[in-house]
């Protein structure tokens, strides 16, 4: 009998051993393949950050494109451009408007992509003073059609393009203001910041598709108010420049929101955004 039990004892401890075996190597087998998925993963957002010029480069084209449409619309089929309380002095509303809330406002949204490794503060400053021009411009041409309604004793705020517009206007001014507060003159705490940051990044996009729509409905307005015959060179034109406004749009809102064009995170300006408090193992970087 002790000779069998001493005989059973070899093969169980060789079970044993076995079963470890099988353990370490579906484990290795495990890893192995995480490894595996990760490197798929990297070579896939690598691929696609290298179409991130071409998104860029096609936005550029796309708004400036906008823009000499708009002024071509304004000068050559309105009587171009003054400061006179005259149809002229109109004329400058709708090219600021595209300039300042559309093209601008859309390339401050861009700048975190465009240069995601210069420093976060360069970057924040870049961002603010991008806005802060279209901010300027918009409310120049928003002065310009004020001015002119008054003076002719036209109502002002009639429309559901006037609406939109100023609707658009006004939370792009607050939604500026929040920015400088939080993050380039930060007075709110961590905590704060972090929590107000995917709200900015999203109502940042909002404002565009709003200030798009705003200018879609002005362009339809006063393509109908103009009493174009149908598929007049105008009216043409007019339809171009709405739906290269979209594109500009879709195009932005695509590079803004794809994962793998995000700025990487640098946990030294992270710390140093925070005045040098240590981040917590389970916070993530606060980069939009």
């Amino acid at each position: 009998m002790n000779q069998q039990v001493q005989k059973k004892e070899p093969e169980e401890g060789f079970h044993l051993d076995t079963h470890a075996e099988d353990k370490m190597s579906s484990s290795s087998a495990l890893s192995y393949q995480k490894k595996k998925v990760r490197s798929k993963t990297a070579g896939v957002m690598e691929g696609g950050l290298r179409m991130l010029p071409c998104y860029v480069a096609s936005s550029q084209v796309l708004g400036v494109a906008c823009v000499v449409l708009t002024g071509v619309w304004m000068g050559h089929y309105h009587g171009g451009y003054a400061w006179d309380s005259s149809q002229q002095q109109f004329n400058v509303h709708p090219l600021c408007m595209i300039i300042g809330l559309v093209f601008l406002y859309g390339d401050g949204v861009l700048v975190y992509r465009v240069f995601r490794n210069e420093s976060k503060r360069s970057v924040k400053i870049l961002h603010a003073l991008i806005h802060m021009m279209a901010l300027i411009i918009s409310i120049v041409g928003l002065v310009a059609v004020f001015d002119v309604h008054n003076k002719a004793g036209f109502s002002n705020m009639t429309s559901l393009h006037s609406w939109c517009g100023m609707l658009t206007f006004i939370l792009f001014l607050m939604q500026w203001l929040l920015g400088l507060g939080f993050f380039l003159f930060p007075w709110a705490s961590t905590v704060l910041r972090r929590w107000y940051l995917p709200l900015h990044v999203f109502f940042g996009l909002v404002l565009l598709a709003m200030a798009v729509g705003s200018s879609l409905t002005g362009i339809a307005e006063k393509a109908i108010f103009s009493g174009l015959p149908p598929f007049a060179p105008e009216e043409v034109l007019t339809n171009i420049l709405s739906l290269l406004l979209v594109c500009f749009a879709v195009i932005v809102g695509y590079v803004v929101t794809r994962e793998e064009f995000r700025r990487p995170p640098n946990p030294e300006e992270e710390a140093l955004s925070v005045h040098f408090n240590t981040l917590s193992e389970d916070s993530r970087p606060s980069t939009p």
